[in-house]
């Protein structure tokens, strides 16, 4: 399987040099498919790639994440923001709890409280969420992006009910401008995340959730890289049509039985397009492992980061 792709620079403009970041300061924006509960007690190529970005953020003076991720989307036309300082951690199916319970996750009640300002203003409906718990879509990347057991000052926010993709777009759009204020924002979902498709045989009788009994089927590896090629060859206006019409694929219903997974990838994908200087970077494909048979988990980079290496790859192995 690959793990790895190299950057395609974009269709609408000639490529940034590569010899300088067009956008100085300005951070990139993540889509990590977090895969199944079992990512986050199993070394795999997404988690050392998850690793590695949580590296580049403090290298690269990153102070703040906002993430958005595909479980929490309760049941209203508003987007919830978390505002419990310290929230308490749901039960991670197939991990043993010693592997997350400690982890220490810092939700910053001013920022997110400013988050809510940002969007109220913005006509997006946004409310305070002091009750939440932190859900294994965000807590297992943070656990492999910061390795010491603390993450760093943050925010979550939910999709919504309705799972309106314009309106998701638009959330990640209104929050783009804190890329150029050291925050760094993702979305957690899945390429192709289809429960209602999976084998989970080997999972359930010898909790391997890696092994592949049999390829994957046509068209998870289809939508897949339908997915890949929306996002290496387009950005702007371009990459969020592409991306929201591939909801209308007639493999979107198989890779996806629920919306909620694809929809934080619109998230990225608006806070990845909302300035005339992200029409000059490339997007970049990063580690990718398969689970259950039919669970692609890709990774994306929109954009660069503001010093070399402008893409986060996996670290090179050494010869054996």
């Amino acid at each position: 399987m690959p793990t790895a792709v190299g950057p395609s620079s974009s269709t609408l403009t000639a490529p940034a040099s590569s010899s300088a970041p067009a956008n100085p300061g300005r951070l990139p924006v993540f889509f990590f498919s977090h895969g199944t509960t079992a990512m986050m007690g199993e070394q795999s190529e997404p988690a050392a790639y998850w690793e590695e970005v949580g590296r580049r953020a403090i290298e690269c003076g990153v102070e703040r994440l906002v993430f958005q991720g595909a479980h929490w989307h309760p049941d209203t036309p508003d987007f919830l923001v978390a505002t419990n300082p310290k929230p308490p951690k749901q039960p991670v199916a197939w991990v043993e709890p010693s592997k997350y319970v400690n982890f220490e996750v810092d939700i910053d009640v001013p920022f997110s409280e400013h988050i809510i300002e940002t969007l109220n203003a913005q006509g997006i409906s946004a409310k305070a969420a002091p009750d939440f718990e932190i859900i294994h879509d965000t807590l297992l990347i943070l656990r492999w992006m910061f390795p010491k057991g603390r993450s760093l000052p943050m925010s979550i926010i939910s999709t919504n009910g309705f799972f309106d993709p314009h309106k998701n777009l638009a959330v990640g759009t209104a929050l783009s401008h804190l890329r150029d204020e050291k925050c760094l924002l993702i979305g957690s979902g899945g390429a192709v995340h289809n429960l209602y498709r999976l084998n989970y045989t080997q999972v359930i009788f010898h909790k391997d959730n890696f092994a592949q009994e049999k390829e994957p089927e046509q068209w998870a590896i289809d939508f897949g890289q339908a997915v890949t090629d929306a996002i290496k060859r387009y950005s702007g206006p371009k990459l969020r049509r592409a991306l929201v019409s591939l909801m209308d694929s007639p493999q979107y219903r198989d890779a996806h039985g629920t919306d909620d997974h694809y929809l934080p990838i619109l998230f990225s994908a608006g806070a990845a397009t909302g300035s005339e200087r992200d029409l000059r970077q490339p997007n970049h494909v990063g580690a990718e492992c398969w689970e259950l048979r039919n669970m692609r988990n890709t990774q994306y980079q929109f954009g660069r980061w503001p010093q070399t290496p402008y893409f986060t790859d996996l670290p090179k192995r050494a010869a054996s």
